[in-house]
């Protein structure tokens, strides 16, 4: 087990040394969550908190819900929780998220003005021999991403966001799910690695009820030369907020 630091030392992570370990998609991910103080966020997939406690350190007096599959990384999430001093602020359900009883156990913890994931998107190829990390990234043919979008989706109040980070070459399956679910306002914010490469990441977010068309951020770019530039050093290392303008 390690111990890592998020938002320049505001979160502390401990997560596993070997297998799944969260990098900068789940702070990028809290990031353009638009939570005010005292709304509730669902998340699935939580893991060991990542993305949680990044979005706790930003919004003060917000609270997330966490479903987490794995009861390993749902108990380091929970030690997590405490380890900042928000375990008053992060509730985490331990179950499958295609399971009614765990959406039942979830929902009764709200009512949730946004939802965000981190799902996993991989599909095909040679999946990692640890189970954790292959339950992280691989999608499994019992839990498609449109079961993940339709089970967050159903929890949303009106006009709350949905938010998932996925590669581009899953947004049609996205965009299709988010129709099927009722949600609308789409906002594609493409993560650049660098200006002039194409983008390996898209936040989509959208609203449920929304009726706007769809919409294209201009994103944000990562790097420049070997460094962060001075706009993802203000989300990854300050907290700040991003906005999808």
């Amino acid at each position: 087990m390690s111990e890592d630091r998020l938002l320049g030392g505001r979160v502390r992570l401990r997560q596993p040394l070997f297998g799944f370990r969260a990098a900068i998609d789940p702070v990028l991910l809290a990031a353009v969550v638009p939570a005010e103080a005292g709304e509730a966020v669902l998340e699935a997939g939580l893991g060991t908190g990542a993305a949680a406690l990044a979005l706790l350190a930003r919004v003060p007096a917000s609270r997330v819900v966490g479903i987490e599959r794995e009861p390993e990384l749902a108990q380091i999430a929970r030690e997590n929780a405490a380890l900042n001093g928000v375990e008053g602020r992060l509730a985490v359900v331990c179950g499958d998220l295609a399971d009614r009883m765990t959406q039942r156990a979830a929902a009764s913890l709200g009512p949730f003005r946004h939802a965000m994931a981190n799902p996993p998107f991989f599909r095909g190829g040679t999946a990692p021999p640890d189970p954790l990390r292959r339950a992280a990234a691989h999608e499994g043919a019992e839990a498609p991403l449109a079961l993940w979008v339709s089970a967050l989706a159903r929890r949303l109040l009106p006009r709350g966001t949905l938010t998932l980070i996925l590669p581009p070459d899953r947004l049609p399956e996205a965009l299709s799910a988010y129709g099927e679910a009722g949600i609308g306002s789409v906002v594609l914010f493409p993560l650049w690695p660098r200006a002039g490469e194409a983008a390996k990441r898209l936040l989509v977010q959208g609203v449920k009820g929304g009726r706007a068309p769809l919409r294209l951020s201009a994103g944000l770019v990562l790097h420049e030369a070997e460094h962060f530039t001075p706009a993802a050093q203000a989300v990854l290392r300050d907290a700040a907020a991003l906005t999808l303008d």
